[in-house]
């Protein structure tokens, strides 16, 4: 290739098989591990803000973004990601309205098999659709969301912005605020931030809690001022109305005002705290506007960034294991 980009063989280097034939769930990873794809991100990191972004890591390999649910973040960088490196992409979006959750995702899997596909990235609504599919298909499959499960993805990149905000994530305390009981960025972050040494918090009403949230290993708080009082960082989640059943937050409005970030909420953390939030915001809800777009405090443009490096590790590294299969 010509043009190539600084730092490539580096990253050549530090590509590895990945530890796992899929990506489920943070719980396939050990801290080492993890702490290898954010080096192997981070040469990424750099490289994406080249002139020259695209190598050849994954020539001659086919990436089928399966996305049952709607998404722009998550899509859009496992898409960049594949085609930076060199593979081909295809997208797929079935409509969600024409999906029964047993045979026609089996079926679905069935057909995707008999292209030959590489890696196989999956949305859905159910959880454990990721683990379902993987049982069905002879390619590698990544779990980009399952219902109310996981986001292994999403947790790799919020710790390479940590990361690179803080320089360690080891001793951090990390507050996880608002509808936790729908949140799978919530259950991978707490496995992956609690494996890689930060104190986690999460915050919210007792009616957004998920049944058995004490024996996860963290601090629960069900006040907003006292959750978030000397946290280094406050990851706000969507307030996911969609999912909900029944009234389980009075009003919006009501939700924002105990619940939501606003400057007088976030004076209370510590001096140097970092805002996060994966998207996509509710503004006026869950966070005001005038805390998500303070570069000072926010990460939340970094997040989007990193996603893409990370995404980047990952698609190298699972690469490299079928190179070594």
């Amino acid at each position: 290739m010509t043009d190539i980009a600084p730092g490539l063989e580096e990253v050549r280097t530090r590509t590895f098989p990945f530890p796992a034939r899929h990506f489920l769930s943070v719980g396939d990873l050990e801290r080492d591990e993890v702490e290898a794809l954010l080096d192997l991100a981070e040469g990424f990191v750099a490289l994406n803000r080249q002139k020259a972004k695209k190598l050849d890591l994954m020539k001659g390999r086919t990436l089928v973004n399966l996305f049952f649910e709607a998404s722009t973040r998550t899509q859009s960088s496992f898409e960049l990601a594949g085609k930076r490196l060199g593979a081909d992409v295809v997208n797929m979006s079935p409509r969600a309205s024409s999906i029964s959750k047993g045979e026609t995702l089996i079926d679905t899997a069935v057909t995707l098999n008999a292209m030959q596909p590489d890696i196989l990235v999956v949305r859905h609504s159910a959880s454990g659709a990721a683990s379902l599919l993987s049982q069905k298909v002879t390619c590698q499959v990544i779990n980009a969301g399952d219902g109310q499960h996981e986001h292994p993805s999403q947790a790799l990149l919020d710790s390479l912005s940590l990361r690179r905000a803080f320089g360690r994530i080891e001793g951090l305390t990390v507050a996880i605020c608002g509808d936790v009981l729908h949140s799978r960025v919530a259950r991978s972050n707490v496995i992956m931030l609690t494996l890689m040494g930060a104190r986690v918090r999460l915050v919210g009403p007792p009616t957004l809690m998920p049944a058995g949230v004490d024996r996860w290993g963290v601090e629960v708080f069900y006040d907003m001022r006292k959750g978030v009082a000397g946290a280094d960082v406050v990851m706000m989640l969507r307030l996911q109305l969609e999912r909900m059943q029944g009234a389980l937050v009075p009003s919006t409005r009501e939700y924002n005002r105990l619940f939501g970030l606003d400057r007088e909420k976030l004076g209370l953390a510590a001096p140097h705290v970092r805002v996060m939030h994966p998207g996509p915001m509710n503004r006026g809800v869950e966070i005001d506007s005038d805390v998500a777009d303070d570069l000072a405090v926010s990460l939340i443009q970094n997040q989007v960034e990193m996603g893409v490096a990370a995404r980047m590790a990952v698609l190298a590294s699972m690469a490299a294991r079928l190179d070594n299969d």
